[in-house]
């Protein structure tokens, strides 16, 4: 459930605006799945987006993973003003973007802004002092064995999570938000999570393939890769997807991962 700022205790609203100034307003976002509370506040200081989750919640170690990694993907990413940890709740304070969430559908104007952030993302290696999963050992579940893992690792710092809600469109550039999961692994990963969405949104998987290969990051994706790739989604999707069989969207990854797995083998001939 999503919480409002009145929802706050005092004492954490106060120290939100001791680092702000006063909070004249505040507006709930309702768009992510990450965060108890999201909301943009207007104060003393301008405009800001806070997120947190309360410090016993068995996801805070998120809070703490995003500000980490926030001076390594900034500005690709909004930068991080402010952290708050009063052993109620643990709030992380960003700079507000004015942008609104992306366009996959085809022929959309976004998917050229989108090819370009996961090209500058792509270029980022994962900080080796920062204890980051790897991307093997976040879908063991849904590989068959060493050497399906060994086709995905890597050292780039990957992002995984390509929801459109998390690609903000600012003045014409595409902006990356919600670094709860930062990941290691391949160059090309988060190229192909975007292609999961794309074909989602109403692309073939060709032309998913294709966007996803205006990144370069894709030349180093041979074909056994992006067919265990194709596997472990369609895995994955499936089994989120059997948990809320009423949840739509999770459903529409899924048969999108679906799709794509079968186009890979079927000799990548649509179907």
């Amino acid at each position: 459930m999503r919480l409002h700022w009145n929802d706050l205790p005092a004492g954490t609203r106060d120290a939100v605006a001791a680092r702000t100034g006063p909070v004249h307003a505040a507006t709930t976002v309702g768009r992510g799945l990450n965060s108890e509370i999201a909301a943009t506040l207007s104060t003393g200081g301008g405009r800001v987006f806070v997120k947190g989750l309360r410090c016993d919640h068995p996801r805070v170690w998120t809070q703490q993973r995003e500000a980490v990694i926030n001076p390594y993907v900034a500005p690709l990413a909004p930068r991080l003003v402010w952290r708050i940890d009063d052993g109620e709740w643990n709030l992380l304070g960003f700079e507000y973007l004015d942008g609104r969430p992306a366009d996959y559908k085809p022929g959309s104007a976004d998917l050229p802004l989108i090819a370009d952030v996961i090209t500058a993302l792509s270029a980022i290696r994962a900080p080796a002092d920062i204890e980051l999963k790897q991307i093997e050992d976040r879908f063991a579940d849904y590989l068959d064995n060493s050497d399906d893992a060994r086709q995905l690792s890597g050292n780039t710092l990957l992002h995984t999570d390509w929801t459109p809600d998390n690609v903000l469109i600012v003045d014409g550039v595409a902006r990356v938000v919600d670094w709860a999961w930062p990941t290691r692994g391949a160059a090309w990963i988060d190229a192909a999570c975007w292609a999961v969405w794309l074909i989602a949104s109403g692309h073939t998987p060709h032309d998913a393939e294709a966007w996803a290969a205006r990144t370069p990051g894709w030349a180093g994706a041979n074909a056994r890769a992006l067919d265990v790739f194709t596997i472990a989604q369609q895995r994955l999707w499936s089994s989120i997807a059997a948990d809320a069989p009423d949840v739509s969207w999770k459903r529409g990854l899924a048969d999108a991962a679906a799709c794509w797995a079968a186009y890979r083998r079927g000799g990548r001939k649509e179907l």
